[in-house]
């Protein structure tokens, strides 16, 4: 019941300063509702009439799945690139028949996205049914490609993309022990969301800290127990994901370390470049946390920009790792002083949009400098939103004033 409680909206709603924002918050029609359900439908049929197994990643951790069912090393193959806690969650998928795993895992992916973005609207008490919840879905879904790249693939990032905002709903709402909890099963799943953990720092959530961090190990050092080669995560993928991976992965890394090298920097001088980027993002993330004003912004600019902080130094780094944040920002739009008002942050979204098209940067090995260039820019706008102060309320003008108003005390 509790948990329950949580997800409600126990603040009042505070009215938008325009007309537009006015016409977004009323109740979307029937039509635009089911056009949204139709889209959804579409996406999760044509993967699972394309793929086999939800994805070619959700391919690869089935297969670890029944690596480990089989008596073997789960590690064996290095493109498993999670903690021992998530095979159990892989053999989980495996053990399904082969047909409702195609059918299942397409649906679970769009579900997934679909409840992250209802816990995002909801954390800025957006309404639901709202015209703005049902049309933003529906553009990330048609005309934003991270999201239609992670649906195709199948990719474990779906559990951040829930996730994040379901926790900082909690958080919102008082429940940081929930929230903690949630961020622990998620990492226990795909260690994305680990930056997080600094969120929890800023706030002195001790509690909240430990559940993250119980869950995952606990599960962890209970599947390795039940695994052969149990140190397959240290001695092989570890060095593996150090290392950016293999000819496959290397192409589609967007991280700054593994784009500038491409572009003639030095490696050296890349990983400099890349660890101060990420450096001032979680400087600006602290003085984004230390303002301390009131609202579910303050929660969901710090936890964005840790995560994106982290990815310009991760390694690999995806573009549809963003399908964890950019929702979350996006559904601050009509906020007052959102980074989604910025023409920055529509800016960086650009290159994502499938019909714009860059010269030579189209091949799937080149990809990745458009990546770099939206994940770059989206930090930087998130950086100075986050670093700059309020503008102070202005004082009204003598004629604004009502009569009998005392002018301000100096």
């Amino acid at each position: 019941m509790q948990l329950r409680d949580a997800f409600r909206t126990t603040a009042p709603q505070t009215p938008p300063a325009t007309a537009v924002g006015a016409w977004l918050l009323r109740p979307a029609g029937p039509v635009a509702v089911a056009v949204l359900a139709a889209v959804l439908l579409a996406r999760a049929a044509y993967v699972a009439v394309a793929f086999r197994q939800g994805g070619m990643d959700n391919a690869f951790v089935v297969h670890a799945g029944q690596v480990w069912l089989d008596g073997r090393a789960p590690y064996a193959d290095r493109r498993f690139l999670y903690f021992p806690s998530a095979v159990l969650f892989a053999a989980a998928q495996a053990a399904l028949p082969p047909l409702v795993l195609r059918v299942a895992a397409p649906v679970v992916c769009v579900a997934l996205v679909t409840g992250g973005w209802w816990c995002a609207v909801r954390l800025f008490r957006v309404p639901a049914r709202s015209r703005f919840a049902v049309l933003g879905l529906l553009g990330l879904v048609l005309v934003w490609a991270p999201v239609g790249h992670l649906l195709t693939l199948g990719n474990w990032t779906v559990i951040g993309a829930l996730a994040l905002p379901s926790a900082l709903l909690l958080a919102e709402r008082g429940r940081w022990d929930a929230a903690g909890a949630v961020l622990g099963l998620s990492v226990a799943v795909k260690p994305l969301l680990l930056p997080v953990a600094l969120l929890l720092v800023l706030a002195r959530r001790w509690r909240a800290l430990a559940w993250m961090v119980a869950l995952p190990a606990a599960l962890s050092l209970g599947m390795a127990l039940l695994m052969p080669d149990p140190a397959g995560f240290l001695t092989r993928t570890l060095p593996f994901l150090l290392q950016g991976g293999d000819a496959l992965m290397r192409p589609f890394d967007c991280s700054l370390l593994a784009v500038l090298p491409r572009l003639g920097v030095p490696p050296a001088l890349a990983r400099l470049v890349g660890l101060a980027a990420a450096a001032a993002g979680v400087v600006c993330a602290w003085l984004r946390w230390r303002r301390a004003d009131p609202g579910p912004a303050r929660l969901a600019d710090t936890a964005a920009m840790l995560m994106l902080a982290s990815y310009l130094v991760s390694r690999p780094s995806y573009e549809h790792y963003l399908v964890a944040v950019v929702p979350l920002l996006l559904a601050g739009a009509l906020e007052a002083g959102s980074v989604a008002r910025s023409p920055w942050f529509w800016t960086a979204l650009v290159p994502q949009v499938p019909e714009f098209a860059f010269p030579h940067l189209e091949a799937s090995t080149r990809r990745a400098f458009k990546d770099a260039f939206t994940l770059t820019v989206l930090a930087a706008a998130l950086a100075v939103r986050c670093a700059r102060a309020p503008a102070p309320e202005r004082a009204p003008a003598p004629a604004e004033r009502k009569s009998g108003d005392r002018p301000p005390t100096p």
